[in-house]
């Protein structure tokens, strides 16, 4: 799992819509720790994304031997009988 608790601060510099900069400041909103999580969420997203295009191949040959073979160790299974 991705994670970024706890990493150094880096200072940076960004380009933002000047109009939607000053609204976020009237606002009170935190711009630093706004764009932090929501550059996170979106490095999550894609970082995800690519692996699953990546694993593609290996994802589908795994699916496919389920439906063929079926789960290992299903006769084991006390759960989810009966449907």
């Amino acid at each position: 799992m991705l994670r970024f608790d706890n990493a150094p601060k880096r200072p940076t510099n960004l380009s933002l819509n000047a109009k939607v900069l000053d609204m976020a400041r009237e606002l009170g909103m935190n711009v630093s720790q706004t764009v932090d999580a929501l550059l996170a969420e979106e490095v999550k997203r894609q970082y995800w994304q690519r692996w699953n295009t990546e694993n593609k191949e290996a994802i589908t040959a795994y699916n496919d031997r389920i439906e063929r073979e079926g789960l290992p160790l299903a006769k084991y299974r006390t759960f989810a009988k009966g449907r």
